[in-house]
């Protein structure tokens, strides 16, 4: 009997993404991978699907079978370096049968249970890219790979690309400069083909204030002082007072000394 590494226990957010990745692994795929796998190789697998797989000689027969001579030597041994040395073989055969990386297990996954989610979805991979190559058993699962669609194009017709502006950026079909006016002049803002009632852009909204009855009057130039009351709302506004001894008509715009 061989005896695994074992790591230890999980806590906190090791323990969560673990919950979360053995959450996504989904009974109804191992069952129909089961079958196809016993199907392609001939072989009966255990009632434990992924203890079945974990010394690699399976897998190692399987990817033989879909690309024979891809692992040459399948160690049976129960030793823990045979096994990863079987699982490291078929990583390696499946990538050169093209399997993208993304797409492919690491060995730790399967052989110390980390993620049995990424070994299931590996091997649907598997069977995918067996179907895109052509490759068919009783039990077909996954989905075909794409293939590459090459097309190649007249340079004149790369050249003409090139005037047209990509959707993605929007399009400048319809466009004019109609109702554009010169820098400083006034511009509407509306259709006026609507028949809409005329605006009166010469009144700023009283959300934004009004400039009714506005208008400099009372302004004085720069240095002067300048009237802060008006002498209408005066009792006398001609009333006289005096200023060290000198008769004066008060307008408002004399100051005191100190």
């Amino acid at each position: 009997m061989s005896t695994h590494f074992r790591s230890g226990p999980a806590f906190g957010l090791s323990a969560e993404v673990k919950s979360k990745l053995a959450g996504k692994y989904d009974p109804h795929k191992e069952e129909e991978l089961r079958m196809w796998i016993q199907d392609v190789t001939g072989k009966k697998m255990g009632d434990n699907f992924m203890e079945s797989l974990k010394d690699g000689v399976l897998l190692c027969e399987l990817i033989n079978v879909l690309q024979p001579g891809s692992v040459r030597k399948i160690n049976n041994s129960s030793q823990n370096w045979h096994q990863l040395e079987n699982i490291g073989n078929f990583v390696r055969a499946i990538t050169d049968y093209g399997l993208k990386p993304h797409d492919i297990f690491e060995a730790n996954d399967l052989f110390e249970n980390v993620n049995h989610t990424q070994v299931q979805s590996t091997l649907i991979a598997l069977a995918g890219m067996a179907k895109s190559k052509g490759f068919h058993s009783k039990y077909d699962i996954g989905v075909k790979y794409a293939e590459k669609q090459q097309r190649r194009f007249a340079p004149e017709k790369l050249r003409e690309g090139r005037n047209i502006i990509g959707l993605q950026m929007g399009t400048n079909k319809g466009a004019s400069q109609a109702g554009m006016t010169a820098p400083g002049t006034r511009r509407h803002i509306f259709d006026k083909k609507l028949e809409l009632e005329n605006c009166d852009t010469t009144t700023i909204s009283l959300q934004m204030g009004t400039n009714k009855v506005a208008s400099q009057q009372g302004m004085t130039t720069y240095g002067l002082p300048r009237q802060v009351f008006d002498n209408k709302y005066c009792t006398n506004p001609t009333e006289v007072y005096y200023n060290n001894g000198s008769e004066m008509e008060f307008d408002g715009y004399n100051q005191y000394s100190d």
